[in-house]
């Protein structure tokens, strides 16, 4: 018999962090235009990513990203949009 892993889970959270100061979407703009990842390694190196938006990529708001979860629903009704156009 298989062992329910739900139950298992530890909450995703814990007590101790503390985000009451905390303010949402403080980089967002800085995120969306492309960001710089800088890995520091145990031997003293560092690793640097940059991070961009792909080409043809669209990033949706979070209220809009609601109403469309995935990309065939984006595109379904953008098409919608352009037949009446």
């Amino acid at each position: 018999m298989k062992k329910n892993r739900e139950n298992d889970k530890e909450p995703e959270m814990r007590s101790e962090y503390d985000f009451s100061n905390g303010v949402r979407g403080k980089h967002y703009k800085q995120y969306r235009e492309g960001h710089v990842m800088r890995i520091h390694k145990s031997d003293g190196s560092v690793s640097v990513q940059y991070f961009t938006q792909e080409d043809g990529a669209v990033m949706l708001d979070p209220d809009v990203k609601i109403q469309f979860p995935d990309s065939e629903s984006v595109n379904r009704a953008l098409r919608t949009l352009i037949e009446k156009a």
